[in-house]
């Protein structure tokens, strides 16, 4: 799939971080994960963060996905103060507009493929039928599976098709390949890569593969919690063309 990089040079910025912190702890022992971002991301891009353990791409994942708050600085999600902003305002931002993806799959054991999504659809306010989302990703005929019927992959598939089944205008990926051998990945990526393509989602992917940044219109590599270096790709490469 080889899709341009964002073409418009001055979109709105879906998200707006500047000079993003994060510290645990106090004194002597206090670490800061986030030492100073400066972000913006944008409606449809596919963006991977690279870096070593430590070095603040999980951090900076939770609070796009406002799982945790800065320390200092601003962001924001459009005309959203996701720093500034209340319990209330997080779990509607977070339920409305969030689609999350981790390593681990999550699934309840004694729920088919199609009932894992259905507790998305149930409570989100225009959602696509979990038919529609588990197609999406290459499962139509697996709807009625248990979580131990299907391969790990299978089910990092249901686990996006929960994601997306409530139309995000945001997918974060945290690892989504870790657990998975190297052709599982891949059809994994390309599930990824299809509802980006096709929703126009926003899509964040946290790696240690430096590979999977051939997929992204942007790759942010970290360090140390900020953004040492940005990659930006015209074309992209589709997943089935990566090698690792």
């Amino acid at each position: 799939m080889n899709n341009p990089a964002h073409p418009d040079p001055s979109p709105a910025a879906v998200f707006r971080a500047r000079n993003l912190t994060k510290t645990y702890g106090l004194g002597e022992t206090a670490v800061k994960a986030l030492a100073g971002v400066d972000l913006d991301l944008y409606a449809g891009e596919m963006v991977v963060l690279l870096g070593p353990s430590g070095s603040g791409k999980s951090t900076l994942l939770n609070h796009l996905g406002a799982l945790d708050l800065p320390t200092s600085g601003s962001l924001f999600f459009k005309e959203t103060d996701l720093a500034g902003a209340d319990d209330t305002t997080l779990t509607q931002f977070r339920r409305d507009h969030v689609g999350f993806v981790f390593q681990l799959y999550n699934l309840i054991p004694s729920l088919t493929a199609r009932e894992n999504v259905e507790l998305i659809t149930s409570i989100a306010h225009h959602p696509m039928r979990p038919e529609d989302a588990l197609a999406m990703v290459g499962l139509a005929d697996r709807m009625d599976h248990f979580p131990s019927q299907l391969s790990g992959g299978q089910q990092q598939r249901v686990a996006i098709a929960r994601a997306i089944a409530k139309r995000p205008e945001v997918l974060l990926c945290d690892e989504p390949t870790g657990a998975l051998d190297v052709g599982t990945g891949i059809t994994v990526l390309d599930a990824i890569a299809k509802v980006n393509a096709d929703l126009g989602t926003l899509t964040v992917i946290i790696t240690h593969n430096a590979v999977i940044g051939a997929m992204a219109d942007r790759v942010l590599h970290l360090f140390d919690g900020k953004i040492v270096r940005e990659e930006k790709h015209s074309q992209r490469s589709a997943a089935a063309s990566l090698e690792w």
